[in-house]
């Protein structure tokens, strides 16, 4: 999906749910309450919140004319997160849109009534966001960056790739959920293509170079790396 297509589809879920219609958008002002992960002063984050208010006025939402748009600006902070998510609620806003795991969790904890749609979030489920990706119910639905059976993809691309691998391991960190998703699915493949998926869990550069240069050491290996921002596998 294209980006701009996944920024119309992301403010379609957060105008459709709790802003009730068309007919009604002259009733009052409306409010969305706006929690982003990044710095107020980063491009990328910039360039996301442009997209979302275009968007919205292309679906008849104008910031100062029908709606009301709070932003807070977390910068990756846990507690800005926190206070921010505090004082988005107390706004009482019909929908709040959280870009990233951690806000929407700070919103949980704060309020399990205020429709939340969240993005760019790891693994909804395994960390209590949502019952299921198909009833998510409570408060909270949205859009999931990574479905971990892709892992298994990985494993047997690699192995299509360098036939020989009968050892992958899986570089991942362990305290962040796609370290552990991945992982999983990894595992759950990995006998029927006679490979062994030992893990590597690793927090920081030097960690990783030490681990990675000790594993190569052995003969027909690869190497599955995962991460928050990117995955990827070569043979070594």
């Amino acid at each position: 999906m294209r980006r701009r297509d996944f920024i119309k589809a992301t403010v379609s879920a957060v105008t459709a749910w709790p802003l009730a219609g068309r007919a009604q958008q002259r009733d009052r002002m409306r409010r969305i309450g706006v929690l982003m992960a990044l710095a107020a002063d980063d491009p990328a984050g910039q360039a996301r919140f442009i997209a979302f208010v275009q968007a919205l006025q292309e679906l008849g939402w104008t910031d100062g004319r029908n709606v009301r748009i709070d932003t807070r600006w977390a910068a990756g902070d846990a507690e800005r997160f926190r206070r921010y998510a505090a004082e988005l609620v107390a706004l009482a806003p019909d929908v709040i849109l959280a870009s990233g795991g951690t806000g929407v969790g700070a919103l949980l904890r704060v309020s399990r009534t205020v429709p939340i749609v969240f993005t760019q979030t790891q693994d909804p489920v395994g960390a209590g966001y949502v019952d299921s990706l198909a009833r998510p119910g409570g408060n909270t639905t949205g859009f999931t960056s990574m479905e971990y059976g892709i892992g298994g993809k990985y494993l047997e691309l690699l192995k299509e790739i360098a036939p020989r691998i009968a050892r992958a391991a899986v570089l991942r960190d362990p305290t962040i959920p796609q370290g552990i998703g991945t992982f999983g699915a990894i595992q759950a493949v990995a006998p029927s293509l006679g490979v062994e998926p030992p893990p590597i869990d690793v927090r920081d550069a030097g960690e990783i170079e030490r681990a990675v240069a000790a594993f190569a050491r052995g003969s027909n290996g690869g190497l599955i790396v995962t991460g928050a921002r990117r995955r990827s596998f070569i043979a070594i």
